[in-house]
């Protein structure tokens, strides 16, 4: 069954066997208070420097919780932590990874290390998920985290990360609208032209598992009778998109921020790519978000 809500999604992870997150350098309170609100959804292990042990446990003291109920790792001297983390992956320990104390950066060089063996040689991209007031199922924005100014083959493999999601919750074939300003091919806008080719990619085959329409606007994308209006009638999926692609980076964040902030969405967000998805939520991120993140992650690998 195809998953429309948070609400299914926690449901479907809690019907399936519990998968086991490890948080990467798990010496961090923020995303230590998100692991054990979500302890209903998923197990934990925690990873944490062996320098770092005893302010792990002060952290867990502090939030009422006692360390002995909790399966620590400590990594061996000299190994980085992703690495570490990513050997819990490989031994069935764990299923996927989450960010703790540690910097963006530092953690996916670890993840890209070859000792990690996580790369599946996929672009790597952050996926978010929204659900809006007003709209009839989940709804995806991508990439608004982590691909700058992607190009054509970029574009590609960011739509390929986000159609991967919504297999797995149930979504055959989801529809994807590649965002422009406006819904012609014009050259000296390349966006135009990308959404115009990745349309075809999917017509012909090479995007599999998906319908990509574009270019097309935002308004329209999202309000059919707008598109009506405008004369937009060879669009069979305006109103009933799953994933909106956006140019870049900066549209992607925006939108996602005035989809959270302005209209009072729920948002959880993923980063795609690798052999495990990996939850990297900001220290900012309500406690709400890093939940729906954990679910994200659980729900992939159930």
């Amino acid at each position: 069954m195809a998953i429309t809500s948070f609400d299914e999604l926690v449901a479907k992870v809690k019907s399936g066997k519990k998968p086991t997150v490890a948080l990467v350098c798990a010496n961090d309170a923020h995303a230590l208070e998100a692991v054990i609100h979500a302890k209903d959804l998923v197990n934990s292990i925690l990873v944490v420097e062996g320098d770092k042990v005893d302010e792990l446990n002060g952290i867990l003291t502090s939030l009422g919780q006692d360390p002995a109920d909790f399966e620590i790792e400590i990594v061996p001297e000299g190994m980085h932590p992703s690495v570490c983390a990513a050997q819990l992956i490989h031994a069935g320990r764990a299923n996927f990874l989450m960010k703790g104390k540690i910097m963006t950066g530092n953690l996916l060089k670890g993840v890209l290390a070859p000792e990690a063996e996580l790369r599946t040689g996929s672009l790597m991209s952050h996926v978010m998920l929204f659900e809006v007031p007003g709209y009839h199922k989940l709804l995806c924005v991508t990439d608004g985290g982590m691909c700058t100014y992607p190009d054509l083959e970029k574009k590609a493999g960011i739509v390929r990360n986000a159609v991967d999601f919504f297999h797995k919750i149930g979504i055959e074939k989801p529809n994807v609208a590649a965002l422009c300003a406006i819904e012609t091919i014009n050259p000296k806008m390349q966006e135009t032209v990308d959404a115009a080719e990745l349309k075809r990619m999917s017509l012909e085959g090479e995007l599999e598992g998906c319908y990509v329409e574009g270019p097309i606007s935002y308004d329209l994308a999202m309000v059919p009778e707008l598109s009506a209006v405008k004369g937009y009638t060879a669009c069979p999926c305006c109103g009933d998109f799953d994933i909106l692609l956006v140019p870049e980076i900066v549209v992607g964040n925006v939108l996602g921020k005035c989809l959270t902030y302005t209209c009072g969405g729920r948002m959880a967000g993923l980063i795609m790519g690798c052999k495990v998805p990996i939850v990297l939520t900001s220290r900012g991120s309500s406690a709400e978000e890093k939940y729906y993140s954990l679910a994200m992650g659980a729900g992939f690998v159930s």
